[in-house]
Protein backbone atom coordinates (compact mmCIF):
# COMPACT_ATOMS: atom_id res chain seq x y z
CA UNK A 1 0.00 0.00 0.00
CA UNK A 2 1.06 3.77 -0.70
CA UNK A 3 0.65 7.08 -0.46
CA UNK A 4 1.23 8.53 -3.87
CA UNK A 5 3.54 11.09 -1.89
CA UNK A 6 7.17 10.35 -4.44
CA UNK A 7 9.59 10.03 -1.92
CA UNK A 8 12.56 10.40 -4.44
CA UNK A 9 13.23 10.25 -8.03
CA UNK A 10 15.05 7.59 -9.88
CA UNK A 11 16.37 6.70 -12.84
CA UNK A 12 16.34 3.38 -15.12
CA UNK A 13 19.93 2.92 -16.21
CA UNK A 14 19.48 -0.82 -17.98
CA UNK A 15 16.37 -2.85 -18.92
CA UNK A 16 17.10 -6.63 -20.03
CA UNK A 17 15.48 -9.24 -20.98
CA UNK A 18 14.49 -11.87 -18.77
CA UNK A 19 15.15 -15.15 -20.44
CA UNK A 20 11.87 -17.59 -19.12
CA UNK A 21 13.83 -20.87 -19.98
CA UNK A 22 12.24 -21.57 -23.42
CA UNK A 23 14.20 -20.57 -25.58
CA UNK A 24 16.62 -17.09 -26.43
CA UNK A 25 14.48 -14.23 -24.51
CA UNK A 26 11.98 -12.49 -26.93
CA UNK A 27 10.03 -9.08 -26.42
CA UNK A 28 7.12 -11.43 -24.91
CA UNK A 29 9.43 -12.07 -21.93
CA UNK A 30 9.75 -9.84 -19.11
CA UNK A 31 12.51 -7.40 -17.85
CA UNK A 32 14.64 -6.24 -15.22
CA UNK A 33 15.85 -3.09 -14.73
CA UNK A 34 18.74 -1.53 -12.75
CA UNK A 35 17.21 1.46 -10.91
CA UNK A 36 19.41 4.11 -9.66
CA UNK A 37 18.24 6.07 -6.69
CA UNK A 38 19.27 9.45 -4.44
CA UNK A 39 22.15 8.47 -1.97
CA UNK A 40 21.12 7.20 1.39
CA UNK A 41 17.64 6.12 -0.48
CA UNK A 42 17.96 2.63 0.26
CA UNK A 43 19.00 2.89 4.19
CA UNK A 44 15.93 1.49 5.29
CA UNK A 45 15.56 -1.52 2.18
CA UNK A 46 15.77 -5.47 1.79
CA UNK A 47 15.11 -7.97 -0.53
CA UNK A 48 11.78 -8.59 -1.01
CA UNK A 49 10.58 -5.23 -0.36
CA UNK A 50 8.04 -3.43 -2.49
CA UNK A 51 8.61 0.34 -4.11
CA UNK A 52 6.31 1.83 -6.52
CA UNK A 53 7.69 2.66 -9.89
CA UNK A 54 5.71 5.27 -11.42
CA UNK A 55 2.80 4.21 -9.53
CA UNK A 56 3.88 0.29 -10.67
CA UNK A 57 3.81 -1.94 -7.48
CA UNK A 58 7.18 -4.09 -7.71
CA UNK A 59 9.19 -6.17 -5.53
CA UNK A 60 13.00 -5.31 -4.95
CA UNK A 61 14.89 -8.17 -6.12
CA UNK A 62 18.60 -6.88 -5.44
CA UNK A 63 19.86 -4.10 -4.23
CA UNK A 64 23.22 -2.44 -3.49
CA UNK A 65 23.00 0.53 -0.59
CA UNK A 66 26.85 1.85 -1.11
CA UNK A 67 25.88 2.48 -4.81
CA UNK A 68 22.56 3.72 -4.72
CA UNK A 69 21.30 1.29 -7.03
CA UNK A 70 18.34 -1.61 -6.86
CA UNK A 71 16.84 -4.45 -9.72
CA UNK A 72 13.07 -5.48 -9.79
CA UNK A 73 11.89 -7.92 -12.38
CA UNK A 74 8.82 -6.76 -14.26
CA UNK A 75 6.83 -9.16 -16.11
CA UNK A 76 5.67 -9.04 -20.20
CA UNK A 77 1.65 -8.50 -18.43
CA UNK A 78 3.00 -5.15 -16.50
CA UNK A 79 4.69 -3.96 -19.10
CA UNK A 80 1.33 -4.44 -21.12
CA UNK A 81 -0.35 -2.32 -18.72
CA UNK A 82 2.25 0.09 -17.52
CA UNK A 83 4.52 3.00 -19.44
CA UNK A 84 7.83 4.19 -18.84
CA UNK A 85 8.96 0.91 -17.37
CA UNK A 86 10.24 -0.63 -20.38
CA UNK A 87 13.69 1.89 -21.28
CA UNK A 88 16.15 3.99 -19.42
CA UNK A 89 14.42 7.09 -17.75
CA UNK A 90 13.47 9.08 -15.34
CA UNK A 91 10.89 7.40 -12.61
CA UNK A 92 9.26 8.72 -9.64
CA UNK A 93 9.51 6.25 -6.45
CA UNK A 94 7.65 5.63 -3.33
CA UNK A 95 8.71 3.20 -0.57
CA UNK A 96 5.42 0.84 0.38
CA UNK A 97 3.50 2.77 3.62
CA UNK A 98 4.44 1.63 7.07
CA UNK A 99 1.85 1.05 9.63
CA UNK A 100 2.76 4.01 11.64
CA UNK A 101 3.59 6.56 8.53
CA UNK A 102 1.58 10.30 8.01
CA UNK A 103 -0.76 9.83 4.86
CA UNK A 104 -0.19 12.20 3.17
CA UNK A 105 -1.74 11.73 0.18
CA UNK A 106 -4.93 9.22 -0.49
CA UNK A 107 -4.50 5.25 -0.35
CA UNK A 108 -2.52 4.36 -3.41
CA UNK A 109 -2.35 0.21 -4.11
CA UNK A 110 0.24 0.31 -6.58
CA UNK A 111 -2.17 -1.30 -9.35
CA UNK A 112 -2.36 0.68 -12.86
CA UNK A 113 -5.75 0.83 -14.19
CA UNK A 114 -5.03 1.78 -17.27
CA UNK A 115 -3.16 4.66 -19.50
CA UNK A 116 -3.77 8.07 -20.06
CA UNK A 117 -2.46 11.04 -22.69
CA UNK A 118 -1.46 14.48 -22.04
CA UNK A 119 -3.60 16.33 -23.72
CA UNK A 120 -2.86 19.74 -22.43
CA UNK A 121 0.08 21.27 -19.86
CA UNK A 122 0.74 24.83 -19.95
CA UNK A 123 1.57 27.43 -16.56
CA UNK A 124 -1.52 29.46 -15.06
CA UNK A 125 -0.34 31.77 -12.74
CA UNK A 126 2.15 30.56 -10.46
CA UNK A 127 1.18 26.74 -10.86
CA UNK A 128 0.77 24.48 -14.37
CA UNK A 129 -2.74 22.71 -15.82
CA UNK A 130 -2.66 19.33 -16.25
CA UNK A 131 -5.10 17.87 -18.65
CA UNK A 132 -4.93 13.92 -19.06
CA UNK A 133 -7.61 12.04 -21.59
CA UNK A 134 -8.66 9.24 -19.96
CA UNK A 135 -10.35 5.93 -21.55
CA UNK A 136 -13.74 4.98 -21.48
CA UNK A 137 -13.80 2.29 -19.00
CA UNK A 138 -11.82 4.76 -16.61
CA UNK A 139 -13.97 7.40 -16.80
CA UNK A 140 -16.88 6.59 -14.91
CA UNK A 141 -14.15 6.35 -11.95
CA UNK A 142 -13.02 10.20 -12.71
CA UNK A 143 -14.72 12.98 -10.57
CA UNK A 144 -14.94 16.75 -9.16
CA UNK A 145 -12.17 16.85 -6.56
CA UNK A 146 -11.52 13.09 -6.12
CA UNK A 147 -8.41 11.70 -6.04
CA UNK A 148 -6.53 10.07 -8.59
CA UNK A 149 -2.54 8.84 -9.05
CA UNK A 150 -0.87 9.77 -12.28
CA UNK A 151 2.53 7.96 -12.59
CA UNK A 152 1.94 7.19 -8.75
CA UNK A 153 1.52 10.88 -7.96
CA UNK A 154 -1.37 11.49 -5.70
CA UNK A 155 -3.26 14.63 -6.98
CA UNK A 156 -6.70 16.15 -6.95
CA UNK A 157 -8.95 16.20 -9.68
CA UNK A 158 -10.32 19.61 -10.58
CA UNK A 159 -12.35 19.00 -13.91
CA UNK A 160 -14.12 16.60 -15.49
CA UNK A 161 -15.13 16.70 -19.14
CA UNK A 162 -16.76 13.64 -20.41
CA UNK A 163 -15.83 13.59 -24.40
CA UNK A 164 -18.27 12.28 -26.89
CA UNK A 165 -17.75 9.07 -28.93
CA UNK A 166 -16.91 11.07 -31.80
CA UNK A 167 -13.84 12.04 -29.85
CA UNK A 168 -12.91 8.78 -28.36
CA UNK A 169 -15.35 8.85 -25.52
CA UNK A 170 -13.52 8.77 -22.08
CA UNK A 171 -12.73 11.73 -20.25
CA UNK A 172 -10.42 14.54 -20.10
CA UNK A 173 -9.84 15.41 -16.78
CA UNK A 174 -7.72 18.62 -14.93
CA UNK A 175 -4.73 18.51 -12.60
CA UNK A 176 -3.43 21.67 -10.72
CA UNK A 177 0.64 21.45 -10.44
CA UNK A 178 2.43 23.81 -7.59
CA UNK A 179 6.01 24.42 -8.33
CA UNK A 180 6.59 21.72 -5.53
CA UNK A 181 5.56 18.80 -7.45
CA UNK A 182 6.84 19.99 -10.68
CA UNK A 183 10.68 19.76 -8.77
CA UNK A 184 9.84 16.50 -6.96
CA UNK A 185 8.75 14.25 -9.17
CA UNK A 186 8.87 13.23 -12.97
CA UNK A 187 5.65 15.50 -13.86
CA UNK A 188 8.20 18.79 -14.18
CA UNK A 189 9.17 16.72 -17.22
CA UNK A 190 5.89 16.43 -18.76
CA UNK A 191 4.69 16.64 -22.24
CA UNK A 192 1.69 17.26 -24.44
CA UNK A 193 1.39 13.73 -25.81
CA UNK A 194 2.80 11.53 -23.77
CA UNK A 195 1.09 8.62 -21.65
CA UNK A 196 0.79 8.02 -18.43
CA UNK A 197 -0.18 5.56 -15.59
CA UNK A 198 -3.44 6.04 -14.02
CA UNK A 199 -4.92 4.13 -10.82
CA UNK A 200 -8.33 5.43 -9.81
CA UNK A 201 -9.18 6.10 -5.91
CA UNK A 202 -9.77 2.62 -4.53
CA UNK A 203 -13.10 4.29 -2.85
CA UNK A 204 -14.57 4.91 -6.37
CA UNK A 205 -13.70 1.38 -6.82
CA UNK A 206 -15.28 -0.40 -4.49
CA UNK A 207 -18.42 2.05 -4.85
CA UNK A 208 -18.72 0.78 -8.73
CA UNK A 209 -18.62 -2.91 -7.56
CA UNK A 210 -21.52 -2.17 -5.33
CA UNK A 211 -23.65 -0.58 -7.70
CA UNK A 212 -23.04 -3.32 -10.52
CA UNK A 213 -24.18 -6.01 -7.87
CA UNK A 214 -27.09 -4.22 -7.12
CA UNK A 215 -27.93 -3.25 -10.45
Amino acid sequence: MFTGIISGVGRITTVDLINSGAGLPTSADGRRLRIETPAGYLGDVGLGDSIAINGACMTVAAFDEAASVFEIDVSAESLSKTVGLDGPGPVNLEKALRANDRLGGHLVSGHVDGIGTVSHFAAVGESWELRIRAPAELARFIAYKGSIAINGVSLTVNRVVDLAPADGGGCEFSINLIPHTLAHTTLGQIETGIAVNLEIDQIARYVERINSRAA
